[in-house]
């Protein structure tokens, strides 16, 4: 396999119509990491956190105007328990309807830009790193609200990031609203907050308290990682320091009360009267009480741990390489983390720059959603979007934004090839193949995307195919094109 071929699918997204001819490839795929654009006009398009904030907003704002979910509560002095709980009711009834409407309305629109970015991206690496990011701060779509912000979350929370520090990244993406509403942050109450001081009483049957999903996945998945030395302690230490951080116009009742929204719905904020005050320890270190600080503290410093730079030169190396890579290569990415404090274009460089990642033999089986955007990219000027590849991915539980756990979308063979599996993906390059114009040689076309891995079995199963129709489809299920 040439080093070309390689460029173009071990590190980016595939071929655009045939390998490239450029010599210096590392050079090439290190100038993609200072020519990524972050925001692209399909992007750009895409209504963003707060466009989708304020739609909600006027939206329930409208409903109150006419008399729909009744009147905002100014003094409740005046108001019985039982008509706040009526009023609370009416207002979650109509928000799960808007953002059951036009959350599948945003999800669709976002899915496309996903989609079209990547097929025509110069920056193939640079998406690849997105996509990379993005699964490992995973969200899902599962969850009702987070249809409208799954696309903003990686559009805004991860995409203008990847090229800085991790600890900015790691801050980007855990605070966007819908990873705050995804881990249920937007429920988490200090227990010895104002709020909580003031709401739990002894007459009170539901209590509000500490919420330690999201702190528990920062430490577990997003830094540290699983055997990343931390404790329960340590899981209850940090929650405590994350109180405070809530969406606005999310949260109903008491906790609602308390944060001033400024009409504004779906933004992320820090508000005091939730934060538990007081120092805590987390990892053998103390913190302050300092307000919203104190937890960008410890992400700062657990975001350069040792663990962290272990957890995260092995994913990396396992996403580049397979399922097994080698020590040699998890260990210089783990020093060059290390050595830079987390500097991710650096780490980058250090992946183009690592021997092991220019061995000749595929390893890697393409997900299914690497797979379609490989055939979209392969295939330009045809009409892929006709065969509506979203309800392809559905049909192979990966569509984006909607992995089963916060653990994000498997990176092992094993998670993708299945019988069942290698059958859905015949079906769709039937599809595929039938829905193309204008086939002309298939063996060319073959030789022009994978000019160096190409097997003589698959050049004779081509020749054989009783249509180029078929020997496209057989192209695209062919061993070398479902690896990279």
């Amino acid at each position: 396999m040439i080093a070309a071929e390689i460029a173009e699918n071990r590190f980016g997204l595939g071929a655009v119509g045939r390998v490239s001819t450029v010599r210096d490839v590392k050079m090439a795929l290190k100038r993609q990491l200072r020519d990524f654009i972050a925001r692209p006009p399909a992007i750009a398009a895409v209504p963003d956190a707060k466009t989708i904030s304020r739609m909600t907003g006027e939206y329930l704002n409208g409903l109150r105007e006419q008399g729909i979910i009744g009147k905002p509560v100014i003094d409740d002095s005046n108001v019985t328990a039982a008509q706040k709980r009526k009023r609370a009711t009416e207002v979650q009834k109509h928000a799960r309807k808007f953002f059951g409407t036009s959350g599948r309305d945003f999800y669709a629109q976002a899915v496309a830009a996903r989609i079209s970015t990547a097929v025509s991206s110069q920056t193939p690496f640079a998406e690849r790193l997105v996509h990379f990011w993005s699964n490992h701060f995973a969200i899902s779509i599962d969850k009702s609200p987070i249809q409208s912000f799954a696309g903003s979350h990686e559009f805004e929370g991860v995409r203008p990031h990847i090229m800085g520090k991790f600890s900015d990244l790691v801050k980007a993406a855990a605070l966007h609203p819908g990873m705050l509403v995804y881990l249920d942050q937007v429920q988490s109450v200090g227990p010895n907050s104002l709020l909580g001081r003031l709401t739990n009483t002894p007459r009170r049957k539901r209590k509000i308290g500490l919420n330690e999903n999201l702190a528990r996945e920062i430490l577990e998945l997003h830094t540290l990682g699983v055997n990343g030395g931390y404790s329960q302690s340590d899981v209850t230490a940090f929650a405590n320091a994350m109180t405070g951080w809530t969406v606005t116009g999310l949260s109903r009742g008491p906790v609602g009360r308390y944060i001033k929204t400024d009409n504004s719905y779906g933004e992320t904020i820090f508000a005091d009267a939730l934060h538990q005050q007081g120092r805590v320890v987390v990892m053998g270190k103390n913190y302050a009480a300092s307000g919203k600080l104190q937890s960008l503290n410890i992400i700062d410093d657990i975001a350069r741990h040792p663990a962290t730079a272990e957890h995260i030169a092995g994913k990396l190396a396992q996403h580049f390489y397979g399922d097994n890579p080698p020590d040699s290569l998890k260990r210089r990415l783990h020093e060059d983390f290390m050595r830079t404090g987390g500097d991710l274009t650096s780490l980058y460089e250090t992946l183009v720059d690592s021997p092991e990642l220019w061995e000749e033999p595929v390893r890697k089986f393409k997900t299914p959603w690497e797979w379609t955007i490989s055939i979209a990219r392969a295939f330009p000027d045809r009409e892929l979007y006709r065969n509506k590849p979203l309800n392809f991915l559905r049909k192979m539980n990966n569509p984006p934004w909607r992995p089963g756990s916060p653990a994000g979308y498997g990176d092992r063979d094993v998670d993708w090839v299945s019988p069942d599996a290698l059958y859905q993906r015949v079906q769709f390059a039937n599809r595929i193949a039938h829905g193309l114009r204008d086939l002309t040689d298939v063996e060319k076309i073959a030789k022009g995307l994978l000019p160096a891995s190409l097997s003589k079995t698959t050049r004779l199963e081509l020749q054989r195919a009783e249509s180029p129709r078929q020997a496209l489809a057989l192209l695209m299920i062919s061993p070398e094109f479902l690896r990279r």
